[in-house]
């Protein structure tokens, strides 16, 4: 049941504060994972490891070590191979993560091969 507002008689205007305006409703958000609009489960690592794309990540770390001399040449190839299926992965499903470790395993693995490159031009076989 409704209780009508106290009107002053004199102003015409209802008396005591003006009524407060309900909250606005939000939508529910969507339960499904991989719906737009859906932040991912935070995770211990922050989203900074995709452990969720472990080729990605393997290949980071190939690139990483790719850089020693001698042996980083097997492993800059291992690199750019892993970066590039990490990358094709995370295509797939877009959850994956790991666009930045991908690209730099591949970029550090095309610059480990670049100077072991050029390093066996100038000593020799």
């Amino acid at each position: 049941m409704d209780i009508p507002p106290q009107v002053d008689t004199a102003s015409g205007k209802p008396k005591g504060p003006p009524p407060v305006p309900a909250a606005p409703q939000r939508p529910a958000p969507p339960t499904q994972p991989g719906q737009i609009g859906v932040a991912p489960t935070p995770d211990a690592t922050g989203g900074v490891i995709p452990y969720k794309n472990p080729t990605a990540l393997i290949a980071y770390y190939l690139g990483v070590f790719g850089l020693i001399p001698v042996l980083g040449l097997p492993l800059a190839l291992g690199a750019v191979i892993m970066g590039i299926v990490g990358l094709r992965q995370r295509a797939l499903k877009r959850a994956y993560g790991g666009l930045v470790h991908a690209c730099v395993g591949i970029v550090l693995g095309v610059v480990s091969m670049g100077y072991h490159g050029v390093a066996i031009l100038l000593i020799g076989p």
